[in-house]
Order: structure tokens, then C-alpha cells, then sequence
């Protein structure tokens, strides 16, 4: 009994040792992903279309990279710093994640660099945050953006509405927060430049999820030639019709969320009241190149629910997520070193988008062509973005050397004065 006793420990300890081995085995076999996206809230639906352009860049992979297999883990957030924090937490705390893709909105993003920092073993990349800050100043070795920011998004428009629309003073409504302050100086520089005016007490500024705009349009001033509206989700869309009720005859420059197909995709008399609003953005409904097409026929083919055309945020979560799983494949699947190989393998990727080539500065944010846009109604009857002009491979600084970009100061309400 005493031997068979021995025997029957032996194998009991061989057969705990090899179920080990084989749980070590599948770990090593299985990365996880976190995706993080507003789920909640007044850009609910922004994040569905997000979690659209995860899923096809993970499917045109069949959810494996370098012989492993991801398994994805979404969080959701309501577009506040701290519910980012929040799901982030859980992911890379509790679920066990070392790459992430996402936030989507600007606050999220800057919360999310800081939070990158305490966490130099997780790698992440960018959703659609595009708050200049994030990688412009103090910028977190861990944290990559190759979907451009709000500033980069305006290239072109501020030029468009002075020298083509003939605009000379513009009153500004947006969102109290990073990425519209970011989308707004990115609009105003050039304008103002070239001799607009958007005085300070011209402008106006909402929280997120803001649903009456009354005072707001009482207030608007009629000695201006346009309203430049930096809105998004059903903030946008309530401005709009509001707007359009009250029976507003000044014509519109848009922000790129502003008129994105997540608000032109909306039902009702606003879709007219917006046709002929100029804007500029990392995507445009009818470029005719033939990446662009490719792109737009799968996503209408595997979402037939969703947008007519995929909304900026489909594009710019499908394009983070491609770049992580390209910077996977590169480095075999292996994190074991804390993410360094694949760190390095993301700082040097350079790689094919729908929307041309994206390439990295040294602060890890993306260089990319910029799309100058005019909505129009489509052949379809819908409302798209009609392409103006492709400004070619724009970068942060905008061409100018890093320390000279510094000294126009950071976003904010007052900045650039403009008067």
C-alpha cells in the first residue's frame, strides 16, 4: 500500500505538472486585446462604428497574428476622463491585457497618456482621441497614434473658408473640452492668419451631451458670415435640427465629427439644412481611390446595419487596431519582455491605410494625408462627403519645427485670440 501509495502521488503531481504546462502552453498561445470605446452616453453611437473598424481589421486576420490567437475584451466608456480610466483599469488590471487599443474622444486620450505611464509594460495605441495634447507634450513612450489629431483633421479648411468661401468673421460653437479646443485652433490658425476674426465673445461653448441649444442660437450674432461648429453624436445632431427649427440662414463651417457619417446618417430635415457645408477630416465618402473603395465594400458588406459609408471613427480604430496586429506580427506575438520589441516594431511601422500611408514622428502620432470635404447629396440620395482636395502627408507641427509649434501655446478656449 505504502508503494502504491508513492505511485499514485507520483502520478498525481505528473499529471498537475503537465496541466500546467498546457495552461502555460495556451497563454502563451492567446494575446489579449483591449478595445475601449464610448458605449455610452451622447457618442454611443460614434463607439459602435469604432467597434465596426476593430472587428474588420481583426477579421481580415481571421483574430489570429504570428500563429496566435486574439482574444478581444472591450470596455466601454461615456466619453469622461475617468470612465476611460475606469474600463482601462479593469482590462489591464483584472482581465490582463498588455495591448490596447482606444480611447475615442480627446479627454480620454490625455487621461489615458498618464495612465500609460504607470503602466510601461502595456502597450498602447490610439482609438480616434484626438486632443493635441496626447502626444504633443509629454508624450507617454507607451502610447501610439497613427490616426492623426483634431488640429491635423482642419488642414486646409481654415484656407477654404477665407479664400474660397470668402468668409472674413466666424462665430465658433463647440464642446467644452480638449479635442474641440483642438479642432478649433486647428480651424482659426490659418483663418485668422490670412485676416478672419472670431472674437473671443463670439464664441460659445457647451458641455457634452448638452440637449437645448435655445439660448445658445438666441445668442448667436448676426454680423458674422458663418458659424464654424465643432459638435459630435447626438450633440451635433440636436444643434442641427435645432438650429434649423429656429429657421438659421447662417451658413456652417464644420468640424470633422460635425458632418462624419455618423451625423449625416441621421434621419430627418437636418440632412438638407447641412448640404454645401465645407469641412476637412482623415476620411472623405467619395474619394475615388481604389483602397478607399476596397474599404467602404467590406464594411458595407459585413455591416449592412451601419453607416452608409464607414464614419471616420470606423477608420480610425480599423487603422490603430491594423497597426498593433502589424506590429504583433512582426515581433512573432511576443510580449514577454514587456512590450518592448513591439514598441520599437511600432515606432518604426510604416504601412498601406485606406486613406494612403501612415507613418510615426518621433513623439509617436501619426503623419497622414487630410482631406478637404463639401457635403453633397450622394447619387444614392444620401448625404456624403464630397472630396475638395488631399492635402498630402500632414504632420503635427504642420512642417514647422517642434520648439517654433510650441510657441503658439496650447489649446484652449482663447487660443489663437483672433480679433
Amino acid at each position: 500500500m505504502h508503494d502504491k501509495g508513492k505511485t499514485l502521488l507520483a502520478a498525481a503531481a505528473l499529471l498537475a505538472g503537465s496541466s500546467g504546462i498546457a495552461g502555460i502552453a495556451q497563454a502563451e498561445d492567446t494575446i489579449k486585446m483591449g478595445a475601449l470605446a464610448t458605449l455610452e452616453g451622447a457618442f454611443a453611437v460614434l463607439g459602435e462604428d469604432s467597434m465596426r473598424g476593430v472587428t474588420l481589421a481583426l477579421e481580415e486576420v481571421d483574430h489570429m497574428v504570428a500563429g496566435k490567437k486574439i482574444e478581444l475584451i472591450t470596455g466601454s466608456s461615456d466619453a469622461s476622463p475617468q470612465s476611460a480610466i475606469n474600463a482601462t483599469k479593469k482590462l489591464v488590471e483584472q482581465d490582463g491585457v498588455r495591448v490596447m487599443v482606444g480611447p475615442l474622444s480627446g479627454s480620454e486620450g490625455l487621461a489615458l497618456k498618464d495612465y500609460a505611464k504607470t503602466k510601461p509594460n502595456v502597450t498602447f495605441v490610439n482609438g480616434t482621441s484626438a486632443a493635441q495634447d496626447t502626444t504633443l507634450r509629454e508624450p507617454a513612450p507607451n502610447f501610439f497614434r497613427f490616426s492623426t489629431e483634431g488640429a491635423q483633421w482642419m488642414a486646409g479648411l481654415g484656407e477654404y473658408a477665407y479664400n474660397v468661401k470668402g468668409y472674413r468673421t466666424v462665430a465658433v460653437l463647440a464642446e467644452d473640452y480638449s479635442f474641440p479646443y483642438t479642432q478649433v485652433f486647428g480651424f482659426l490658425e490659418p483663418f485668422c492668419r490670412l485676416g478672419g476674426k472670431a472674437p473671443v465673445d463670439a464664441r460659445f461653448w457647451v458641455p457634452i451631451g448638452n440637449k437645448d441649444y435655445s439660448s445658445v442660437i438666441a445668442a448667436l450674432p448676426d454680423d458674422v458670415d458663418a458659424i464654424y461648429v465643432a459638435l459630435g453624436g447626438a450633440d451635433a445632431i440636436n444643434f442641427l435640427t435645432q438650429y434649423e427649427q429656429a429657421g438659421g440662414e447662417l451658413p456652417l463651417v464644420a468640424g470633422s465629427i460635425t458632418v462624419d457619417q455618423s451625423v449625416l446618417g441621421s434621419k430627418g430635415r437636418t440632412r438638407d439644412f447641412v448640404v454645401g457645408t465645407p469641412s476637412a477630416g482623415p476620411v472623405s465618402d467619395t474619394w475615388d481611390d481604389p483602397r478607399w473603395s476596397a474599404f467602404v465594400a467590406a464594411y458595407q458588406k459585413r455591416f449592412p446595419d451601419g453607416f452608409p459609408s464607414p464614419s471616420l471613427f470606423a477608420h480610425g480604430y480599423y487603422i490603430n487596431t491594423k497597426a498593433m496586429l502589424l506590429g504583433l506580427e512582426a515581433v512573432g506575438g511576443d510580449v514577454s519582455d514587456g512590450g518592448e520589441k513591439l514598441r520599437a516594431a511600432l515606432s518604426a511601422l510604416e504601412f498601406e491605410t485606406p486613406t494612403g500611408m501612415v507613418r510615426l514622428d518621433e513623439r509617436r502620432n501619426a503623419i497622414a494625408d487630410i482631406f478637404l470635404t463639401e457635403v453633397i447629396v450622394g447619387p444614392d440620395g444620401n448625404l456624403v462627403n464630397k472630396t475638395i482636395e488631399v492635402i498630402p502627408a500632414v504632420s503635427q507641427t504642420f512642417g514647422l519645427p517642434y520648439e517654433k509649434f510650441l510657441e503658439y501655446g496650447q489649446v484652449g478656449r482663447e487660443n489663437p485670440p483672433c480679433e
